[in-house]
Formats: C-alpha cells, sequence, structure tokens
C-alpha cells in the first residue's frame, strides 16, 4: 500500500486551527466584552494580537496558503497558543524549521551494538524501535511476552500494527485507549519530522482506513513522545502483568528507541518467571 507523503502546508493550517479553537479565552484573561462567540476557542484576531503578527497573516495560515514563517514568527504563535514543548517541535517540523538541537534526520539502522545490547538486557524484555516504530531488535524474554509476535512475518513486526489488528493483541493492554493514544501522538511527530518518508504515511493511512480507534485518535492531533510509564498487560497465559516502561534514546541513533519493560510489583515478577520458564 502507497500513498502520497503528507501536505505539511495544510497539516500546518488545521493543526493551528485545532489549537486555537481548544483555548479557553477567559483563562488568558481576554476581555469578555466583544462580540458573542459563535466557535470555540480564540479568535484568529485574538491570536494575531498574542503572537505580535498581522490577523491577515494568522488567516492565510489557517487556510494553508503556503507561506513559510520564520522561527522567530513560529516561536511567538507558540507562545500564543500556549503549545508543549512537544507541539512546538511539531509546529517547526510542519515548517520546516525543525529547532537547533532536535532530531529528524533520516531512519538510522540498529547498529550491531545496539542488537547485541537489547539481547543483553535479559532478562528484561527489550525491544528497539525505529521512528515508524517497526521492531528491528528484540531479545527472547519480550518475544515470549507479546501474544502471536513470533507468527508474524518481518514485514508486520511493528508495535503500532499488532496493537491496532493483531488479534491477538486486541484485549493485551488494559488501557488499551491510552496506549493508543501515546503511540498515535508518537506517530504525529515522526510524520512531520519525516513528512517524505512513505511508508510512514501508508502506515497512517492503513491504520486510519481499518481501526476505527485510531482514525478518530488522530483527528485529535494530540503529539508527544511518553518515555516513561506504567502499562498492564493481559497475558494470555499467565494473566494480569504490571510492568514499568522506560524508552531511551541511542546518542548515535536518535531515530531509534530503545524499549525496556521491568515488572512493577512481586507479584508481576513471578508471572514473568513462569512465562520464561514455560
Amino acid at each position: 500500500m502507497t500513498t502520497r507523503p503528507m501536505d505539511t502546508a495544510q497539516e500546518l493550517a488545521a493543526f493551528l486551527r485545532s489549537r486555537r479553537e481548544g483555548l479557553d479565552p477567559g483563562r488568558l484573561g481576554l476581555p469578555s466584552h466583544r462580540r458573542p462567540r459563535r466557535t470555540p476557542g480564540l479568535r484568529r484576531e485574538e491570536v494575531a494580537e498574542l503572537a505580535g503578527v498581522s490577523t491577515d497573516y494568522v488567516i492565510r495560515l489557517e487556510q494553508g496558503r503556503g507561506l513559510r514563517p520564520s522561527a522567530e514568527v513560529l516561536a511567538a504563535l507558540a507562545r500564543a497558543l500556549r503549545l508543549n514543548p512537544s507541539e512546538r517541535d511539531y509546529l517547526f517540523d510542519l515548517a520546516g524549521r525543525r529547532r537547533p538541537g532536535t532530531t529528524g534526520g533520516p531512519t538510522a539502522s540498529a547498529a550491531p551494538s545496539l542488537t547485541r545490547l537489547v539481547g543483553d538486557l535479559s532478562p528484561l524484555p527489550a525491544m528497539l524501535l525505529d521512528h515508524r516504530y517497526d521492531i528491528l531488535a528484540w531479545n527472547p524474554e519480550m518475544e515470549r511476552l507479546l501474544p502471536g509476535f513470533e507468527t508474524e512475518p518481518q514485514s508486520r513486526r511493528n508495535a503500532m500494527w499488532l496493537c491496532l489488528l493483531h488479534p491477538e493483541m486486541r484485549g493485551f493492554y488494559a488501557d488499551r485507549e491510552q496506549v493508543l493514544r501515546d503511540g498515535i501522538a508518537h506517530l504525529r511527530a515522526a510524520w512531520a519530522a519525516h513528512p517524505q518518508d512513505g511508508e510512514l504515511s501508508a502506515l497512517i493511512a492503513e491504520f486510519a482506513t481499518q481501526d476505527e480507534d485510531f482514525a478518530r485518535l488522530w483527528s485529535e492531533r494530540e503529539v508527544g513522545v511518553n518515555g516513561r510509564g506504567r502499562k498492564v498487560l493481559r497475558h494470555p497465559v499467565v494473566g494480569t502483568i504490571t510492568v514499568d516502561f522506560e524508552v531511551l534514546l541511542p546518542l548515535q541513533d536518535p531515530e531509534l528507541r530503545l524499549l525496556v519493560y521491568r515488572p512493577a510489583d512481586d507479584k508481576s515478577r513471578r508471572s514473568l518467571d513462569r512465562l520464561y520458564a514455560r
């Protein structure tokens, strides 16, 4: 399946509109005596005033007319719209002006040393992912933990594909909604950082057409990378397992992600030990 690369001008327009409409004028201290608001959020002229640009400029940006705002204008818009750091990065990526010190180069392959590191992390389940969530390396513990993983061809060993479309994984995460939100927020950031990546665009198109939850959450335009947290897993063999996870970025390969699970309690540790002993 193939699809065209993203239209960054149209996505920039949609993103600005969504963030403007999501702001509460009252919480920003804006006067309420102006004409009644017919739509939620800020008016374009209010964003323009907060950012120090013309209203016409904001209108043209939101109409996707292909403008190339400067880094200074982008920073002002980010402040006006109260964007968080991940959303600011996304805005700069869409405008083709990624901020200094951030990543966004071509996809990296797994260095042999990283592949060995994944194996050395046993008995902790670990795997190495690229920006598309393709699984580049994994250890035996992670393979045992993910239901049906070992039966899938390499082309389907993608963490988001497994979560969304593998039948054995549908009920694997107790809070599937949050797992999907986190994954989609990462994919959207990766999509903006790699606008010419046809494989990534094709994956997103496949997910959106085959899974209603993905399509719904993708339309909300959340952006970010969750690098630490806790998940409750419903394993078909050993039952409920609670794990803490860490996502680590190799300094020399910042496009890659090393995901490591640790049992969050003694019960989960015993469950994992039983699983590995089978």
